[in-house]
């Protein structure tokens, strides 16, 4: 039972921190300095249009390697949060037709909100640095 729990969660890690790098990606490639334009031009203030895009990618990155994952996920998640109250709520759970809902940052906050809670530690990075032994749960001193 406990086998199947850990590969749940590395599958959420990993697909949330995919999904995350890519959009971190995205923002990079699209420009900080655009990125901030935007956050500005709906009424937040630009300099969280950075902040955003280095959490979204390397968190990204971090989720993905499994490293600091409870932490991330919580950051993730007031992204999400952040993107559902300010700009999605208005268009509805489904979108207008013109811009998406808020149906998968929702599905998105909840896979955050169970990584924040349980963690993931199967494959995961932080597990090596600080040599977590996952069967008994305590640090290795060897």
């Amino acid at each position: 039972m406990v086998q199947k729990y850990e590969w749940s969660l590395l599958i959420l890690r990993v697909v949330l921190g995919v999904t995350f790098l890519i959009h971190g990606v995205a923002k990079f490639q699209m420009g900080l300095g655009n990125v901030a334009g935007w956050f500005d031009s709906i009424g937040i203030m630009g300099f969280l249009g950075y902040v955003v895009s280095f959490i979204e990618l390397l968190g990204g990155i971090a989720l993905v390697l499994g490293f600091g994952t409870r932490i991330v996920s919580a950051l993730i998640a007031f992204v999400l949060l952040g993107a559902i109250f300010t700009v999605k709520l208005s268009v509805g759970f489904m979108g207008d037709g013109q811009m998406a809902g808020y149906e998968l940052d929702l599905a998105l906050l909840a896979m955050a909100v169970v990584l924040t809670m349980s963690g993931s530690q199967l494959y995961a990075l932080e597990n090596r640095i600080f040599g977590i032994n996952k069967e008994e749960g305590v640090r290795n001193v060897s």
